[in-house]
C-alpha cells in the first residue's frame, strides 16, 4: 500500500464523515454498507485485494472504516482510519494497535479473533461496551473485521468498521467484547453455466419435402367376357359369287 493512497484517504475522510462529532449513530447501517462493498469486491477470489478498496466505494460509511495491518500473531495496527474513531480515542490512532480500542481485560480474547482473520480468513463481528464513568456516558457499539490481501494474495489486511450509540463524551473511550461471532470464508459456488443459445439455422431435413402418403391404388373393373360374335341368320347366305364374261 503506497503512501499516495493514504493520504489520499486522509484528505476523503473527513470530507465525508457525517457524525459531527456527536458519536451517534440512527443505526448500524454502515457495518451492513461495508461488507456488502467487501463482499462485492470478491469475485472469483476468496477475498478482495487491497488495491481495490477505494474511498468513494465506502463514502456512505467512511467515517466509521478503518483498515488495519497484521505486524504478528494476533496484532495488527491502524494504517487508516475515519474520524469517528479519531473522536473516540480523543487523539489520532493511525499506528496504534487495535487493542487500543479496547481494555485490558479484552486484549488476550481480542488477539484470538484478530488471528482467526487473516488465517482463516474468517470474518469477526463483535458487540462492544464502553464503561461508564465522569463525562462518559454509557455507550455500546459493534465492530466488524473483514480480511483483505495484498497483491501477492496473502492475507495481512483487515477492513473494519466500528459504529457507536451514545455520546462520546470525554475520552479515550475504550470497550470490552460482549459478544463475538466468527465466520469462515468460503468460496463462493460457481454459477450455473447457461445453456448456449441454439445456432440459427434449421436442420435440414426440416426443409425436405414430406414423404408422399401412400394410399392404395383402387380397383380397376374385373375384364368383361368379349361378346360372341353373332350368328348368321339362318336361309339364304348373306354373300353370292357373281360371275360376270363379258371379256
Amino acid at each position: 500500500m503506497g503512501r499516495k493512497a493514504d493520504w489520499d484517504w486522509e484528505r476523503v475522510v473527513p470530507m465525508l464523515g457525517r457524525d459531527g462529532g456527536t458519536g451517534r449513530s440512527p443505526d448500524y447501517a454502515p457495518l451492513h454498507h461495508v461488507r456488502a462493498y467487501w463482499d462485492g469486491l470478491r469475485g472469483a477470489d476468496l477475498i478482495p485485494r487491497r488495491r481495490l478498496i477505494e474511498p468513494h466505494g465506502l463514502r456512505d460509511a467512511l467515517a466509521h472504516v478503518f483498515l488495519v495491518e497484521r505486524i504478528a500473531p494476533g496484532l495488527a495496527r491502524f494504517r487508516l482510519a475515519g474520524t469517528h474513531l479519531t473522536q473516540l480515542m480523543g487523539m489520532e490512532v493511525r499506528g496504534m494497535p487495535l487493542s487500543a480500542l479496547l481494555d485490558p481485560v479484552s486484549r488476550d480474547g481480542a488477539g484470538v479473533l484478530v488471528e482467526a482473520v487473516f488465517s482463516g480468513p474468517s470474518v469477526v463481528e463483535l458487540a462492544l461496551e464502553s464503561d461508564r464513568g465522569l463525562a462518559r456516558p454509557a455507550m455500546q457499539g459493534r465492530m466488524i473485521l473483514l480480511p483483505v490481501s495484498d497483491d501477492d494474495g496473502v492475507c495481512n489486511r483487515a477492513l473494519g468498521c466500528l459504529v457507536t450509540e451514545g455520546d462520546i463524551g470525554r475520552g479515550p473511550r475504550r470497550f470490552a467484547i460482549t459478544r463475538q461471532r466468527t465466520e469462515t470464508v468460503r468460496p463462493r459456488a460457481p454459477a450455473p453455466k447457461a445453456k448456449p443459445a441454439p445456432a440459427f439455422a434449421e436442420d435440414a431435413r426440416s426443409f425436405a419435402p414430406p414423404a408422399p402418403i401412400l394410399f392404395p391404388a383402387p380397383l380397376s373393373p374385373a375384364p368383361r367376357a368379349a361378346a360372341p360374335a353373332p350368328r348368321p341368320p339362318r336361309g339364304k347366305p348373306q354373300l353370292r359369287l357373281v360371275v360376270r364374261n363379258d371379256d
